[in-house]
């Protein structure tokens, strides 16, 4: 079974091109065409996680950019970006466990604020674990979903 209760999943360090795979597939509709680079995957302190099942592949991916939030400018913040986990375990806790070893790794590092731009899909995900929305909703230039800030606080 391939489930977070089974402890077949662990969260890994990941390289910039090790998050391509799964950004591609479920953040664009698996578009080969459609870039999956961020102009922030390398920047100093950009850091990747991902989540390998018991057979090793990457199930599940996250970036963490250190960058302000412009509605909480005072903070040190850290934003979560390209965030995907396979479509077929969506819903099992691998993207809960994904982003609850972020936070605890940008705790650690002094980040006092999580922000992110969520796919309003997403914001019941968001809201199990301890996100609130602020501000008014829009659409996403790349993807042409409707969005909104999400933030968490960290401290």
């Amino acid at each position: 079974m391939n489930d977070v209760a089974s402890g077949e999943m662990r969260v890994v360090e990941l390289a910039t091109t090790d998050t391509h795979a799964l950004r591609r597939a479920v953040l664009r509709d698996g578009d080969p065409t459609r870039s999956v680079d961020f102009p922030e995957d390398d920047l100093p302190g950009t850091f990747h996680l991902g989540v390998r099942d018991g057979q090793g592949r990457i199930v599940a991916t996250s970036s963490w950019v250190p960058k302000p939030s412009a509605d909480f400018p005072a903070a040190t913040a850290v934003q979560l970006r390209g965030m995907a986990t396979d479509a077929s375990l969506q819903g099992t806790g691998v993207g809960g466990l994904l982003l609850e070893a972020g936070v605890e790794r940008c705790v650690a590092a002094g980040f006092d604020l999580l922000w992110a731009r969520a796919r309003d899909t997403a914001l019941a995900f968001y809201a199990k674990h301890d996100c609130r929305v602020v501000g008014e909703g829009f659409v996403d230039a790349t993807t042409a979903l409707p969005h909104h800030i999400v933030v968490r606080d960290l401290t």
